[in-house]
Parts: C-alpha cells; structure tokens; sequence
C-alpha cells in the first residue's frame, strides 16, 4: 500500500496544503473537494488509488489546512480559487492529470479545465455540478441573496455554516447513517471555526452565481473537446439532483453515469465503489 504523505507548497506566497501518494512517474489524478469539507474527504479513496495513480488531493483556499487569509488580502471567489489550484499544479509540475471534481470542486476544476484543456486527461465528478437541472430548491436561499446581496439575506444563510447543517449535509439521503464516520464533519465543524471562516464562506456562497453564470461555457468545452467523463452520484443529495449527473451525457457522447443510493458525501458510504468505477474508467489502472 502507497504511504500517504501530508505536505505544504507555497504558491505564489499563497500556503497550499496536500495529500499526495503513488508512484511519482505514475499518471497523475487531482481531487478537488467541495463545501465545507477538505482533502480529509478523500482519506479512504486515495490508498484505493495510488497503487497506479499519482494522487493529489489540496486543500481549497480558506479550507482545511491550507492558508485562511483576510478578506483584505485574498478576495473569496471562484475565480481565485482555481487561479491558486492552476498554480498549485504548475508549481508541482502537474502537466497532465484527470481531476474528480465534487461540490466546490467541479466549478473550480473547470475553470482550471477550460483554461487549460490540453491539461486534462479525463474528469469525474462525483455530485459536482455543471447544468442547472441540476440544481434542487436547496439553492433557494442562496439565490435569495444572488437576488438581493443584502446583510439580512447574507446573516440568513449563516445557518448553513452550523455544526447542525454539516451533519445533516453528511446524513441526507443516506440509508445506514452509522456508515458515516463522525470524523468528517466534526474536522470539517473544527475548520469552520477558524476566523474569519465565516465570512470566506458567505463570500463564496455569494459568488457560487458566477458558476451558474459559467454553465454553458463549461458545456461548450464539453462539447468541443469531448473530454472522457465519469459521473458517479449520490442519488439522495438534497442539493444536486440527480439530473444534474445524466445531463452530462447530451454534451459528452461518450459520458458513463452511475448513481448511488446515498447522499451528497457519496465517499462515505460507498468508497469501495466509487474506486471500482474510478479504475473501471481511468486507462490503464487495472
């Protein structure tokens, strides 16, 4: 079994923290989590992984253990996000990889994948998003304060940032509730309360519409380039829906959908299985 190393880059002064495990030479796979987790999503998957896979899993701007700075110093968008994460591969000299975009994930990887499509090998996304469709009425109150970004519509979506709502968010849509470890959400409540966490997040929940904004120029690459696609998808998530996941396949002709009967942290529950469609799709890693 690959060792897991934790490790630490800076990037253009920027501290990026990093799972990294798998042979060097290997092809190389970046995971990019999503709200309001980090790389520890991916604890079980990577070792699944690395036996043939470069894997790389960074911890997102403002997440996990990577650097938190004031709303002065780094403007919370999903711009800069995938600027940091395009600079972040270039620094590791991540020439070529295939990237698993989930939640937050997918708007920054694609970003970082139109920017630089001869980068990208292959994608998968697991509940990450790129199609209105996909999109539940969970959304409502964040597209309240898209509507009207006023201090009354930002303070309401502060219940989304509660020990409460990640718990629900690990539990949605899941059968067995004892398959999910306790110690995602706790971690992802301890980073939570970081300062300053708070308002990086409202900022990104305001800006989360920038994304909507970038739907159709993410289809026009999947189209264009018809990059090899797997979308592997917890079929009980309370905020992408499932038809987010089939409407991949009207710009991608070749596009493999599988659904899952759990929530929106699918690794939870189904890690063995996502890794199996991973390997079963990914050239090369049997």
């Amino acid at each position: 079994m690959s060792t897991i190393g934790y490790k630490r880059v800076d990037v253009d002064g920027f501290g990026v923290a990093y799972r990294e495990a798998g042979p060097v030479n290997g092809p190389t796979l970046l995971l990019l989590h999503g709200f309001p987790t980090s790389s520890h999503m991916f604890r079980d998957l990577i070792p699944k992984l690395a036996d043939r896979y470069r894997v790389v899993a960074p911890d997102l701007p403002g997440f996990g253990q990577s650097d938190l700075p004031s709303r002065e110093r780094f403007k919370y968008t999903f711009s800069n996000l995938a600027k940091v994460m395009t600079r972040f591969t270039e620094v590791l000299k991540l020439d070529r990889f295939a990237v698993y975009v989930f939640d937050y994930g997918a708007p920054t990887g694609l970003r970082m994948t139109v920017e630089h499509p001869e980068r990208v090998t292959a994608i998968i996304t697991q509940n990450g998003n790129a199609y209105v469709e996909g999109l539940s009425d969970g959304w409502n109150p964040i597209r309240a304060y898209w509507k009207e970004p006023t201090q009354a519509n930002r303070d309401a979506l502060r219940a989304l940032l509660t020990p409460e709502t990640t718990y629900w968010q690990y539990t949605t849509g899941v059968k067995d509730t004892s398959l999910v470890s306790p110690d995602g959400y706790n971690l992802d409540n301890y980073y939570m309360t970081r300062p300053g966490a708070h308002e990086a997040q409202l900022d990104l929940f305001l800006d989360y519409a920038s994304n909507v904004d970038m739907y159709p120029k993410f289809q026009e690459y999947f189209r264009k380039h018809q990059p090899p696609v797997l979308a592997v998808w917890g079929n009980g998530d309370p905020f992408f829906l499932p038809a987010g996941a089939e409407a991949f396949k009207r710009d991608c002709k070749n596009a493999k959908v599988t659904f899952f009967d759990t929530g929106h942290f699918a690794l939870e529950t189904h890690c063995d299985e996502i890794a199996t469609a991973i390997r079963d799709f990914l050239p090369g890693s049997r």
